[in-house]
């Protein structure tokens, strides 16, 4: 995979590896928006797209995301060219390395490190950033996507909109996530941290506030 693509911050303390959701690739107004804000936080960003995303750039078409496996062996291949060099287009490999993403992104990122066939990768992250993690699929609260974060260890900021309809806060809070796991609500905030207008906040605010609590996640 040769899809990176490297935001570089001035005088970065760390590198995050930000993985994009099902429907939208890399380049989509909430990623770069994040990706922006962390950059002026002197955090190095890291986004790639997966490979069904990869084909719908060359021909246009829409494909449904990829199986689990495909996803964590794209994911893995990022991470791979963390350890070939001292230097990765320009940024310094050597800097606690951070990874996660949008939703699918997030999850993908949390299967990766839980899993004992990856676990030579995992070894080297600081922590796991997950940006409205898809507990379970819309309109099925029964099929949870739990296990990733319960089997694994690595210190883990989620952060939800409390609306969100793939786990909203009262559905969050029931599930009594393991302590290394670090949730932060938005107030009225939806999957994509959009609030509605009578709540008095806005989306910008909310991806602001959620990049302030990656920044101090970092920082810990």
């Amino acid at each position: 995979m040769n899809n990176l693509l490297i935001t570089k911050a001035d005088n970065a303390v760390a590198n995050f590896v930000f993985a994009h959701g099902a429907g939208a690739d890399m380049h989509h107004e909430f990623m770069n928006q994040v990706t922006q804000l962390l950059v002026a936080e002197h955090i190095n960003v890291i986004r790639f797209n997966f490979t069904y995303m990869v084909k719908r750039e060359h021909d246009g078409k829409r494909y449904p995301p990829d199986r689990m496996p495909k996803l964590l062996l794209a994911y893995q291949e990022v991470l791979n060219q963390f350890s070939q060099a001292e230097r990765l287009n320009g940024i310094d490999v050597s800097l606690p390395l951070f990874i996660g993403g949008k939703s699918m992104g997030g999850r993908v990122a949390a299967t990766l490190l839980q899993d004992s066939e990856f676990k030579d990768v995992s070894e080297n992250i600081s922590g796991l950033v997950c940006l409205g993690y898809p507990f379970h699929p819309q309109k099925k609260p029964d099929k949870l996507r739990l296990e990733p974060l319960i089997k694994g260890k690595i210190k883990t900021l989620i952060i939800q909109g409390e609306r969100d309809t793939l786990g909203n806060k009262e559905e969050v809070l029931n599930y009594q996530l393991p302590s290394h796991c670090q949730c932060i609500f938005l107030d009225d905030g939806d999957h994509g941290f959009k609030p509605r207008v009578k709540s008095g906040f806005t989306q910008i605010q909310h991806i602001n506030s959620a990049v302030q609590q990656i920044v101090a996640f970092i920082h810990e």
